[in-house]
């Protein structure tokens, strides 16, 4: 009995010493929306086609290139491609955490990786980091990429918390999100906007008009206006969803594929409105705070956020903690932050 308290007091020890500015706010969630209509639990997920079970550890996000190989970085810091015969091949190391990738129009992979930036991965295998910090500060969880037809990149680094520490983001409920555009022209880097509930995914629409920018602990899609009238402001298209959005990309008609990682967590909407409680929970080990039920989730809507079609797979036994969706030539490939596979799914 002893023994135990004192590893109880250990674990509060150390986690009030790791984590000293953490600093929780309340925070009213809106009632989750019924599982009812659009929203109607289906199993379409588990019809999806698995590549390299076992043999891939957590592609976060995936890009596809002309020949229908397929890219992503595992929590390794790898970057892995994937072949049409089933071939799996690290190209290359980031040496941190790589997250959202894209290609653009010479080639290169553009990779954010959550502890080492903006990167550039060329054809040779070398790897350049395009940028790493603002205004002297680096960043701290480089998130996710756009980008747009002229070169410029678009990046979105998702909070003040580094990738290994994002459930701190969750418990604080602060807004320390931020999304920034890169120019590899003039090599400067522009804050386009700040202020956000973790700042995920992006995607561009198909004008390049606006931005899209998933803020995953408000259950919501944020839209930044990028010409026009509205330049330079934001608004939100879609609020109160059902699952925490993760990445976002956009398919050639112009819609919209949004990953959910999970459904929403009920015990973890209860503790929000309290600071006290979340505090309590911070200082416990990990392995006690709310888990995320196994789930496979996707969404497909259009610019103005309305929902035209969800893809379930309830349990998750096929596939999990979705947190990117790319639409190519009618198929969806499917990628997870943890998961060991990756899908893809043949649209009807």
């Amino acid at each position: 009995m002893k023994q135990k308290y004192i590893l109880i007091y250990l674990f509060v020890f150390s986690a009030f010493f790791a984590c000293k500015s953490f600093d929780p706010v309340a925070y009213e969630p809106p009632t989750k929306p019924e599982s009812v209509g659009v929203y109607t639990p289906n199993t379409e997920l588990q019809k999806s086609i698995l590549l390299a079970i076992g043999k891939v550890k957590g592609l976060e996000s995936l890009e596809v290139d002309t020949d229908g190989n397929i890219y992503g970085g595992d929590k390794d810091g790898r970057i892995i491609r994937i072949t049409l015969k089933g071939e799996i091949k690290p190209i290359a190391k980031t040496g941190g955490r790589p997250l959202g990738i894209q290609f653009d129009k010479l080639g290169n992979l553009i990779i954010a990786d959550a502890y080492r930036g903006l990167l550039s991965l060329d054809k040779e295998g070398k790897i350049t980091v395009l940028v790493s910090e603002y205004k002297g500060k680096p960043f701290k969880f480089t998130d996710d990429v756009d980008i747009a037809s002229d070169g410029k990149i678009y990046f979105s680094d998702a909070s003040v918390y580094e990738q290994k520490e994002y459930l701190y983001d969750l418990l604080e409920a602060r807004p320390y999100g931020r999304v920034f555009v890169y120019d590899p022209k003039t090599k400067e880097t522009e804050l386009l906007a700040d202020g956000l509930y973790f700042a995920n995914g992006i995607a561009l629409s198909k004008n390049e008009d606006y931005l899209l920018v998933n803020e995953t602990y408000r259950y919501r899609i944020t839209k930044l206006w990028l010409k026009g009238p509205k330049k330079g402001s934001k608004e939100t298209v879609i609020e109160n969803l059902p699952g925490f959005p993760d990445n976002i990309t956009r398919n050639e008609s112009g819609d919209f594929w949004v990953a959910l990682f999970t459904v929403r967590n009920d015990r973890m909407d209860n503790m929000h409105p309290s600071p006290v409680v979340k505090r309590m929970i911070s200082f416990l080990p990990k392995f006690l705070w709310p888990k995320p039920e196994p789930y496979g989730y996707a969404l497909k809507m259009d610019g103005n956020g309305k929902v035209l079609m969800t893809l379930h797979d309830p349990g998750g036994e096929h596939l999990k903690e979705v947190t990117s969706v790319l639409e190519k030539k009618r198929q969806l490939y499917i990628g997870s932050l943890y998961n060991d596979r990756v899908g893809i799914y043949v649209l009807p």
